[in-house]
């Protein structure tokens, strides 16, 4: 599959658009790591440089991503919640493993760490440390959403009800990340849960500072069972959210490694300014 030398483009641009064929035609699949510079140089029959010319263009596209000490991956464009699992359950690979989110319940995230921590319970993966930190809306407080569908207004029966789901699952991931380190499995654990007074309006989960997934939360009408009666509420919901995945690279300028630092930085900004532990 070498270079044609009647074509007027230059050999980094037939490289390019040889692979961009494969990515956009799918052989070459989302998340499916490309061959080594070297494999490439001798399958196009050009210069190392030249193949890097041609994943740099790729990569300013948006097709691909450089992960450092890992190699060249086609870009996963979206993927559905369950897409964050393999990710997270990679992320256990490393000895310092920290997950960063902010949403509304967590119960996607609880749902999404079972599978690593089984693993980490039965020693096929062992971290040193886990650090987890969770930023969840004060549901003691009255908030834009979730309201009553009929009126459009706050409901403290309603609040209370979302403030012990999301109780349920911040609580089950405290447990058993700490009973990791009470096992002697993991140096060091840690899962800190804060709340603040907006409605989040989407979720986020930084991985391991690599990698981030972000979505919107669709707002609809929902029937949530308040003592005996039913009520219809414009709820906030989670398992329809569509997740964007970005994954930084060796480029610290490039649009994937920004967007986890400018998302780093929110992140940070809420928790240390305006959120606080959360109350039991």
């Amino acid at each position: 599959m070498s270079i044609d030398p009647e074509d007027p483009r230059p050999p980094f641009q037939q490289v390019a658009a040889s692979l961009r064929a494969a990515i956009l035609t799918r052989k070459l699949e989302p998340g499916k790591q490309l061959p080594s510079g070297a494999e490439l140089a001798r399958t196009y029959g050009v210069a190392r440089m030249t193949v890097q010319q041609a994943i740099r263009l790729l990569r300013d596209e948006g097709l691909v991503v450089s992960q450092q000490g890992r190699g060249v991956f086609v870009r996963e464009r979206t993927s559905r919640p369950a897409g964050l699992r393999p990710h997270i359950d990679r992320a256990f690979s490393a000895k310092k493993v920290t997950i960063d989110f902010a949403g509304f319940g967590g119960e996607t995230l609880h749902g999404a760490l079972q599978e690593p921590l089984d693993k980490v319970r039965e020693g096929r993966l062992s971290p040193e440390s886990i650090r987890i930190r969770i930023l969840v809306p004060d549901l003691s407080v009255p908030l834009g959403l979730p309201v009553r569908a009929d009126t459009l207004s706050d409901d403290p029966e309603v609040r209370k009800r979302m403030r012990r789901i999301m109780l349920r699952y911040t609580q089950g991931i405290e447990d058993v990340v700490h009973e990791l380190e009470n096992l002697g499995l993991v140096h060091n654990a840690a899962v800190s849960t804060r709340v603040y007074s907006v409605a989040p309006m989407f979720k986020l989960y930084i991985i391991n500072g690599q990698e981030a997934f972000f979505g919107y939360y669709p707002v609809k009408e929902n029937t949530v069972p308040i003592g005996k009666e039913k009520v219809e509420i414009f709820d906030l919901m989670g398992r329809d959210a569509t997740l964007f995945h970005h994954a930084s690279d060796e480029d610290p300028e490039s649009m994937s490694s920004q967007y986890i630092a400018q998302s780093q930085m929110w992140f940070d900004s809420i928790w240390q300014n305006v959120s606080r532990e959360r109350e039991e």
